[in-house]
């Protein structure tokens, strides 16, 4: 097995509880995740293995008997992506032609989301290709967390469950009690989800102004919409990688007169030398949630984690029980 990849926790083989036709697997991408998922399920996750040979192929088994059964693989699509992503259709196979009542593809990061769209010439709508792979690997439906792009639930003809993170962070950020707090967007794409952060916290929204001008993965700062002078600040995004925009952000902030600065994201995926820019920036705290893993760096000091394990766990039992999903997000509905 590849060194450098986190192996499917196995788990013992142990009676089935009530719900017998309940079954989790974990892929490589996330078997800690998926063990506090089924910690808060009350269930033993189902035994399985996967193995990446010397020559990169992928392998992956199901230690367990699960005809008939209701099977959610927890599988993130992250670093590194293309080995993850492989696995999950594997997954999606083993399960199908191991007669599965019914298979859903748990991603809590959908990393090719951010190829939603065809803007420029000769290029890929890389979500779209994506989910027409789990489509035909045979997943019967999908569970997701915070898409770059909502629409990309359209790309899939199987029902697609979008969990939001935003309610979890804002619980915590309510437990700082934070005076004279304004939440930020880092960009106008992201103004409606910072919106609804704004609302669950009872706090005005101010918005960011940036531009890319190129595929390097580095954004420019532009300018701040709404006033943010002597106030505490709150930027939210659904990812950072480099950590440069709200660094930008914060320095932009910062010149604007705002005091402490913290900042909250769905998806930590950070790339080498991120972690130190965020220790060096003007940024206090920075909230995300333990949707990827391992990490490629050891959090610094500013990092904190918030866990949306029990988040996934009810809309897995929600999913099993058939019961509403949207239920967990009764302020989606007001936006």
């Amino acid at each position: 097995m590849n060194a450098d990849r986190v192996p499917a926790i196995p788990s013992h083989v142990a009676p089935q509880s009530s719900n017998g036709d309940l079954a989790i697997l974990a892929g490589s991408g996330n078997p800690q995740f998926a063990a506090r998922i089924a910690a808060e399920l009350g269930v033993a996750l189902t035994p399985c293995s996967a193995q990446i040979f010397s020559e990169g192929n992928v392998f992956v088994r199901i230690l367990e008997n699960v005809r008939g059964r209701d099977t959610f693989v927890i599988q993130g699509v992250h670093r590194p992506v293309n080995d993850n992503f492989v696995e999950l259709l594997f997954w999606i196979d083993a399960l199908k032609r191991a007669s599965a009542h019914q298979v859903t593809a748990v991603i809590p990061y959908f990393s090719y989301a951010k190829g939603d769209k065809k803007d420029e010439p000769r290029v890929s709508i890389r979500a779209r290709v994506c989910a027409d792979a789990i489509e035909a690997a045979g997943a019967d439906r999908v569970l997701t967390m915070d898409l770059h792009s909502p629409q990309i639930q359209g790309f899939f003809s199987v029902p697609v469950d979008h969990l939001y993170a935003r309610a979890v962070i804002c619980n915590h950020v309510k437990t700082l009690n934070i005076e004279n707090l304004v939440v930020c967007s880092p960009d106008v794409g992201f103004a409606k989800s910072a919106s609804a952060f704004a609302n669950l916290l009872g706090v005005p929204v101010v918005i960011g102004n940036k531009q890319r001008k190129d595929h390097s993965e580095r954004a420019e700062v532009l300018e701040v919409i709404g006033s943010v002078e002597g106030c505490n600040v709150l930027m939210v995004d659904d990812f950072t990688i480099t950590g440069g925009s709200l660094c930008s952000m914060a320095d932009v902030l910062r010149s604007r007169g705002a005091k402490d600065i913290y900042a909250a994201v769905s998806h930590g995926v950070f790339s080498k030398g991120a972690v130190e820019r965020i220790e060096q920036s003007k940024i206090c705290k920075l909230f995300m949630t333990d949707t990827i893993e391992p990490a490629l760096e050891p959090p610094g000091s500013k990092i904190e984690m918030i866990s949306v394990a029990p988040l996934f766990a009810q809309a897995i039992r929600s999913i099993h029980d058939r019961t509403s999903v949207s239920m967990l997000f009764p302020d989606v509905r007001a936006l």
